[in-house]
């Protein structure tokens, strides 16, 4: 995946450096795993950014899933950026 440098939530998030909004990534996260036929996620029951993302950066979607739960990692360059766990529908 890949988040625009004219993605309209970064313009003020950080003017002249601007970093790709948690919600943005996990907005993405979401709409992949129900692409993917994961289902809906319903809730985010833990959430850990380890570094920032940034525009037009190339992030890689890696999701488990187990019954309702699903673990979800986001990687760049193969470095583990965003990692997480929630329940599906």
């Amino acid at each position: 995946m890949r988040i625009e440098a004219d993605h309209p939530a970064l313009a003020g998030h950080f003017p002249g450096r601007p970093v790709i909004p948690g919600v943005v990534l996990l907005d993405r996260i979401a709409a992949l795993a129900e692409l993917a036929g994961l289902g809906q996620l319903r809730r985010i029951a833990m959430l850990k950014f380890l570094s920032p993302a940034l525009p037009e950066q190339v992030l890689e979607l890696q999701i488990e899933r187990e019954g309702m739960r699903a673990r979800f990692a986001v990687k760049r360059d193969g470095q583990t950026i965003l990692r997480g766990e929630g329940e599906m529908t």
